[in-house]
């Protein structure tokens, strides 16, 4: 027979069934005469009085469903202790004790780990009587060993007595959050304590009590230790003899507090994992004063005397005090600094990274972290923040004057918010856990826990995420301002909320945010925010982004001085600071750049207009050849005079510079990264210096329409006889497409004298022709020049500028060195007559591709040549492990054995016919004339190189292929290469050279 349905539907009212999905049917079951004998079904009611009470008190648990079943499971598993009893003790005592009933069903409601736990025991649910005087029971973190037993079984015992009072206490509104974690951070201790005597009782007979202190760290220490985690502890003996005894007891103390609570993790000692479990007062002293990092500093604010020999462990604490307050003076804390910074959110699935509440972003980890790089700056001068715990710490902040008094309230808010959820996580199963969970049974269970209830037009999971979506928010927002706006507060001419920063103490945090010149760096401050202007009032609300991203650079100083050169230009204009207040990503894509790159800020300089490219994505990709080439003879057409036409290309060019240099310094910048579109919807990258090629095959472009616009230009202004032709041809690197930001145009110039004209008339027109388009890209200017180079013409810079097609025809057939044909590898058609063009390239294919390949006597001379030129060219005192260009392993080796492999095989073997490296080197290994694995290491080699090379120009703003070895300049390649260790980098580069070189040699032995 079915139960009545308009029983379950009054179940649900109270709440069950939600979970469950059933409407309310299995709580019929556990409630009813078969069950608890709480509700009537026929009557559809609570049984009686008391029922109703205790439904009541369920239907407020965050889980209805989840108390009713393991209040279930515990009568049940009373009444096999009582023999099958009818009445169960339990539910009389919860009729007669409302404290109890309510803490009872919120715990078992919130965690099913501490409802497994009262299964087990149900007679340990007594611990949460009210007691005789009314009160609720104590529940701060004391242990009450029961006498006798084995010692560990009963500390575990006591352990979970005492954890199921502070959850109860919580959950039901008697303990606030910070009492709270005081209270787990209490029962910490005494864990600790009862677990070292238990390992000193345990030590051999005869072996005397060692001196040892146990020195809580972390969470613990601060006095914020949360419901499931893992214990940070140091431990310390006082003297060589207590080491052995020491040891042993402090071994077994982790051992037993494994068993009885959570596992201790002594990893923060000095050496880590891989030093010894426990040093002497002395040795500790001598490893902080000489070999300690920042982070190990940083991790002493929240030391604190746990267990053991508590004297002792207030005396570590209190002479490694000096050397923890003067930690942010040594040189390495500013990059250890950023170092901890950029490990904040390391090691995060990505799926996971929105949904941590402790390392993602806005998460607690930012909170803390800021909190704690503040005590470091600035308790070194005043004492009242050296407090271990973040909310005191926070607050003491505050109330001196180096935090906002509203941003500390709104961290303090979040602060709450986040360690709230994260205790309801960790308490339902007892489990270390810090991601907010996507199933919707879940959050609702969350949401509830909580505290959320539904409103009208809102769920309560929806309320929950509206709170977190705006804390998580706010915390983001106030993690760089909480560093960077006191600093503005403290040089702007305007009243202050509660900032009390002294000039000094801003020098400190300049410091140890990297900047070199603080005092420079604080006039720089004043001049764009003091006053109270509109424009100084959005100053500063973007610097504080604007200076999170100067720190994390190699150079913060330049990239602020940088700034405000850009913003001294641009400051009066109307969408200026519009821009970067209301553009999105465009403050912080700025930043980067400008401290980033010298090169990039350099045009801005020159061109600050052009920074409104950051804005949008699509500007950040590079214009195809046909729309530059469009676009530069149009502005050149424009202008009858020749030197206002190419103003106008060049300007054009220096606009297409910042775009290309823009999206490869921002490439690898995360969620700064551009993202272009095509005109179907479909992504695709940016070019930068994860592609190489892209790089150079967008400056190609950039240089080849500027030539063609320029050609234009010049010959209009130079008369020359009706029909001839004239055309540019590329080589080297800009024939290759291997163009970089600073390199010069290698061309070859060639006419065609129409019938009837002098041979002599027509050079004349060509050389005037080519010399003013040199002298027209020469003309000094505020854009970046552009130097055509034409020294790999037939005899060199002895030979005419300009030749015929014939000329050059005759000269290859008769006086051609194997060099020049070997130059004749990279030569394309760039600009001017494109038939012409045509014609050239098959002329010389002959000359480049021979049919029979080389001769032996060709193939040894290629390689003295290339011995010389290692020997001669390479710069004094360059190091050629490291040299781009001409070094092991780079530029040159690759290229000089991909061309040799060309020259040899091209003539019976077409798809050897082109002029780019990688693309030559990929055909070669296809053809099997390069080993797989050489053409793998060259391709590594000539990449990385060229990656390098690049990097260097973007942050040196001028030449060199010489990648230090240490130095801010060896920092800012590795950033921009999306690195984080130079060492390891540099390590890198060494290993990928020598390979290449090993290969490059095989191929040219061959």
């Amino acid at each position: 027979m079915s139960r009545p349905t308009r029983a379950t539907g009054r179940l649900a009212r109270y709440g069950f069934g939600t979970a469950e999905g059933d409407g309310g049917a299995r709580a019929a079951d556990l409630l009813g005469p078969d069950g608890l004998r709480l509700w009537r079904p026929e009557e559809q009611e609570p049984a009686d009085e008391p029922a109703g009470e205790l439904l009541a008190a369920m239907s407020r648990a965050a889980d209805p469903d989840l108390a009713l079943r393991q209040l279930h499971r515990i009568v049940e598993a009373e009444r096999r202790t009582t023999d099958g009893a009818v009445d169960s003790p339990l539910l009389a005592e919860l009729h007669a004790d409302p404290g109890l009933r309510r803490r009872l069903i919120a715990v078992l409601g919130a965690s099913s780990a501490l409802g497994d736990h009262l299964v087990a025991h149900p007679d340990h649910c007594t611990a949460l009587r009210t007691a005789p005087d009314g009160l609720a029971p104590i529940a701060e973190g004391r242990l009450e060993p029961a006498a006798g037993g084995n010692p560990v079984a009963v500390l575990r015992t006591a352990y979970r007595l005492a954890l199921l009072r502070i959850a109860a206490a919580d959950l039901t509104g008697g303990r606030g959050l910070e009492q709270t974690m005081a209270a787990l951070s209490a029962l910490a201790d005494a864990t600790l304590a009862a677990a070292y005597e238990v390992a000193v009782a345990e030590l051999a007979e005869g072996t005397e009590r060692p001196r040892l202190a146990v020195v809580a760290m972390g969470k613990c220490g601060g006095g914020e230790l949360n419901y499931v985690s893992d214990v940070d502890v140091i431990f310390v003996a006082a003297e060589d003899a207590d080491l052995a005894a020491a040891t042993l007891v402090a071994t077994r103390l982790i051992h037993i507090c494994g068993l009885v609570a959570w596992p201790v993790d002594a990893a923060l000692r000095p050496e880590g994992n891989r030093g010894p479990l426990v040093r002497t007062l002395a040795s500790h002293l001598a490893y902080y004063q000489r070999w300690a990092r920042t982070w190990e500093f940083q991790a002493l604010l929240k030391a604190r005397p746990a267990a053991g020999d508590l004297p002792l462990a207030q005396e570590w604490i209190d002479q490694l005090a000096p050397l923890v307050w003067r930690a942010a003076e040594r040189p390495e804390a500013v990059e250890d600094v950023r170092a901890m910074r950029r490990r904040i959110i390391d090691h995060i699935p990505p799926k996971e990274l929105e949904r941590e509440i402790k390392r993602g972003p806005g998460g607690l980890r930012d909170i803390e972290f800021a909190v704690q790089l503040l005590q470091l700056v600035h308790g070194r001068g005043d004492e009242t923040l050296r407090a271990p715990g973040t909310i005191p710490a926070l607050r003491a902040l505050v109330a001196g004057g180096y935090v906002g008094r509203a941003d500390g309230e709104a961290l303090l808010r979040g602060y709450r918010f986040l360690r709230s959820v994260e205790h309801r996580l960790q308490l339902q199963g007892l489990r270390r856990t810090h991601t907010v969970p996507t199933e919707p049974g879940a959050l609702r269970w969350l949401a509830a826990a909580l505290g959320f209830t539904a409103a009208p037009g809102r769920s309560a999971v929806e309320s929950f995420r509206a709170e977190w979506v705006t804390h998580a928010t706010e915390v983001r927002r106030l993690h760089a301002k909480l560093l960077y706006r006191p600093l503005l507060e403290s040089v702007a001419r305007v009243p202050a909320d509660g900032l009390r920063l002294t000039p000094e103490a801003a020098r400190h945090r300049l410091e140890i945010l990297g900047f070199a010149d603080p005092a420079g760096a604080l006039r720089h401050l004043q001049a764009l925010t003091g006053g109270v202007s509109r424009t100084a009032a959005i100053q500063r609300t973007l610097l504080p982004v604007l200076l999170s991203e100067f720190a994390d650079a190699p150079e913060p100083d330049r990239g602020l001085l940088n700034y405000r050169k850009v913003s001294d230009k641009l400051g009066s204009t109307p969408w200026y600071l519009r821009l970067l207040r209301d553009g999105g990503p465009v403050a912080r894509r700025l930043a980067r750049v400008l401290a980033l790159s010298r090169y990039v800020a350099d045009l801005l300089a020159r061109d600050p207009e052009a920074l409104r490219l950051l804005a949008e994505e699509n500007e950040l990709a590079p214009r195809s050849r046909e729309v530059l080439r469009e676009g530069f003879l149009a502005a050149a057409a424009r202008h009858a005079d020749p030197v206002e036409a190419t103003r106008a290309v060049r300007a054009l060019r220096r606009r297409e510079l910042v775009r290309v240099a823009c999206a490869d310094v921002l490439c690898r910048a995360g969620a700064l990264a551009p993202t272009p579109t095509r005109p179907d919807g479909a992504n695709r990258p940016a070019p930068g210096l994860a592609d190489i090629t892209q790089v150079g095959t967008a400056l190609a472009d950039v240089t080849d329409a500027t030539l063609a616009a320029a050609l234009r230009a010049a010959q209009a202004s130079q008369p020359a006889p009706e029909g001839l032709r004239f055309a540019v041809i590329g080589m080297g690197r800009l024939g290759g497409y291997e163009s970089n930001y600073l390199s010069d145009a290698d061309v070859l110039f060639v006419y065609d004298p129409p019938p009837g004209t002098s041979e002599s008339a027509a050079s004349a027109a060509a050389h005037a022709v080519a010399e003013e388009l040199r002298r027209l890209l020469g003309v000094p200017a505020p854009d970046p020049p552009l130097g055509v180079d034409a020294d790999l013409r037939p005899e060199g810079r002895q030979g005419p500028l300009v030749r015929s097609l014939a000329a050059y025809a005759a000269y290859y057939a008769r006086w051609s060195r194997v060099w020049e044909a070997q130059a004749l590898l990279r030569a394309r058609f760039v600009c001017g007559d494109a038939e012409l063009g045509a014609e050239f390239e098959a002329m010389i294919d002959p000359v480049r591709y021979p049919a029979e390949g080389l001769t032996r006597e060709q193939v040894v001379e290629i390689r003295r040549i290339k011995a010389r030129v290692e020997t001669e060219r390479l710069p004094r005192g360059a190091d050629p492990a490291t040299h781009t260009k001409l070094g092991r392993g780079g530029l040159a080796d690759v290229e000089w054995a991909v061309q040799l492999v060309q020259l040899r095989h091209a003539g019976r073997v077409p798809s050897l016919r082109g002029t780019r490296t990688l693309d030559a080197l990929a055909a070669a290994e296809r053809a099997g004339l390069i080993d797989p694995t050489d053409a793998a290491e060259m391709a590594a080699g000539w990449s990385l190189a060229a990656q390098v090379r690049n990097a260097l120009m973007l942050v040196r703003g001028r030449a060199g292929d010489q990648l230090p070895r240490h130095g801010v300049e060896l920092a800012g390649v590795v950033r921009l290469l999306g690195r984080d260790d130079p060492g390891e980098f540099l390590d890198e580069y060494l290993r990928v050279g020598r390979r290449s070189r090993a290969a490059t040699e095989r191929v040219l032995n061959a």
